[in-house]
């Protein structure tokens, strides 16, 4: 006796069973959100965050001068932030660069409280969430990024 069964279709598929064919569209469906996410905070970071400390626009200027870094931290911190900015784009370095700008923003955090008395605290830590989640689905790529390193050394 021999059984034949006809294929497995999301049409078809019992309720509760996941079919390879849905699981890969949900999954093509959360690379592209999580591709559109990286876009909207690279441009975050370049456009109104670094952008302005780059330019030595006064309220950048002022604010760092009352943190007493000077013109050098603003332009280094927008320097970092553009690098960030722009390493959100390019796949090998998407897990480090969300990293390090999530770092970053722990330091803006800590300087929101400490200097400007928190009036800016909540933005730093709600940056952090995308980012997080975004240095998490990428981590894949880390290793890929080691062996470019070893490659070269």
């Amino acid at each position: 006796m021999s059984e034949t069964t006809a294929p497995v279709t999301a049409a078809s598929a019992p309720a509760g069973v996941v079919v390879a064919e849905c699981a890969t569209a949900r999954g093509r469906r959360a690379r592209i959100a999580l591709r559109g996410l990286q876009v909207l905070l690279a441009l975050f970071y370049a456009i109104p965050s670094a952008l302005p400390k780059l330019i030595a626009h006064p309220s950048a200027a002022e604010s760092f001068e009352k943190l007493g870094w000077g013109s050098a931290g603003m332009y280094t911190i927008g320097a970092l932030e553009l690098a960030g900015a722009v390493a959100l784009l390019i796949p090998v370095l998407q897990s480090v660069a969300a990293m390090a700008l999530s770092a970053l923003m722990v330091g803006a955090f800590v300087v929101q409280v400490a200097v400007f008395d928190g009036q800016y605290a909540a933005t730093p830590l709600i940056l952090i969430v995308p980012l997080a989640l975004i240095a998490w689905a990428r981590r894949g790529h880390n290793a890929d990024l080691v062996r470019l390193l070893r490659r070269r050394a």
